[in-house]
């Protein structure tokens, strides 16, 4: 799906019709009016037509059919004998009507306009969250996507990114307590400071110190500032594909969704829940332990957020994602492959829900490139890629 584009208002441009419609109707009433007699005329209903375009079409184009609506009604009106005609009380209604229709159509274009500028702020919130990952980027092949709960906002308090570094790329998946603009802050401070330590910190049990301290920081902050959601806190999964080590990941789970390694094989839990997240280090003696765990080279990893987890059908079941995606991979190892398993995840919570989703769900995938596919182009890559993003 591609945000930001701009709709064009329907004002005659283009191949655009929605013109006709209005002239469709001015024609009618014509017709109408010379065909129903003298005893019921209908010449005055042309006041509908620039009603209508102002529904539908430009302001420039909805003052032509005022002034059309005002000449087709002078002369349909003058056809007719002096004691048949509408006389000047309806002539004074449709000019009247068609003014009120070009102010009513101004103000619809501009609050179109608004609403396209909104949207467009909203999508640079979003790319500046979820920012746009080149395909292959660092190593990885991965595919990921985001779903808003309410589909308005195109942003909310889920997050992941890949930072490549010269410590092997880290992932870091994620979700933040809670909704709106205050989410999209502390996630954006999240993955700032997740963008520079996990380029610059050797041991991935640093990178999750800085985000603890990071969190409770933007914490103090916000409770400075006054503002009642300065209590926030992050879920989360932090992995390290080190240098060296092919088959082995580095995990620590901030009190997140357990990673899945799905393979041919099946589907497998990694570590999880023995941590608190992001921002609770203090209350539990300490942050979550750094995991080594092995991952075979036909094996993806899989993160989720709770909105797949917790999404319900409506009798009220949960979403049952180990059991719907374990006997597509083994059947078929190519369902392993990043874009196809998250396809498959993001259209069966769809599926299950029926498309009518209780909370921000995101689905990624990341598995390590094979052979000469893994050569990665280093940091600028991005740059090179500016329309680049994860697509399933």
């Amino acid at each position: 799906m591609e945000f930001g584009r701009r709709r064009q208002p329907l004002g005659g441009y283009g191949r655009n019709v929605a013109w006709l419609f209005p002239l469709l109707l001015l024609v009618g009433i014509v017709l109408l009016d010379f065909n129903t007699g003298e005893r019921f005329r209908i010449v005055s209903w042309i006041v509908l037509v620039p009603g209508t375009a102002a529904a539908i079409c430009g302001a420039w184009t909805t003052g032509l059919y005022v002034v059309l609506a005002v000449v087709t009604y002078v002369a349909v009106d003058s056809a007719w004998p002096g004691q048949y005609r509408a006389g000047l009380g309806d002539f004074i209604l449709v000019a009247l009507g068609g003014l009120l229709a070009v102010l009513a159509c101004v103000a619809r274009v501009r609050k179109e306009r608004q609403s396209l500028h909104i949207r467009d702020i909203a999508e640079t919130t979003r790319r500046t969250v979820l920012r746009p990952l080149p395909a292959p980027w660092a190593g990885l092949e991965h595919a990921g996507v985001y779903l808003a709960a309410d589909v308005d906002a195109q942003v909310g308090g889920d997050f992941y990114d890949i930072q490549p570094g010269p410590h092997g790329p880290r992932i870091l998946v994620g979700d933040v307590q809670g909704k709106g603009l205050g989410a999209v802050e502390t996630a954006a401070a999240l993955l700032g400071t997740f963008r520079e330590a996990g380029y610059h910190e050797k041991d991935l049990a640093t990178v999750a110190e800085r985000l603890e301290t990071r969190m409770l920081r933007h914490r103090w902050h916000v409770a400075a500032l006054g503002r009642d959601d300065g209590d926030r806190f992050a879920t989360a999964v932090l992995i390290g594909f080190p240098e060296g080590s092919p088959e082995t990941v580095e995990l620590v789970n901030f009190g997140h969704e357990a990673a899945l390694a799905v393979g041919p094989r099946g589907v497998r839990e990694l570590p999880s829940g023995d941590g608190l997240p992001i921002g609770f280090g203090d209350l539990g003696g300490g942050l979550p332990p750094v995991h080594r765990v092995r991952l075979a080279d036909d094996e993806t990893l899989l993160l989720v957020t709770d909105g797949v987890t917790e999404a319900r059908d409506p009798g009220g079941a949960f979403y049952p994602l180990v059991q719907d995606i374990t006997p597509a991979v083994t059947t078929d190892p190519a369902q392993t492959h990043p874009r196809a398993l998250v396809r498959r995840v993001r259209d069966g919570v769809l599926r299950h829900c029926r498309g009518h989703l209780a909370d921000d769900t995101t689905v990624f995938a990341v598995r390590r490139l094979r052979g000469a596919e893994g050569e990665e182009g280093g940091e600028g890559a991005e740059g090179d890629e500016a329309e680049g993003r994860s697509r399933v």
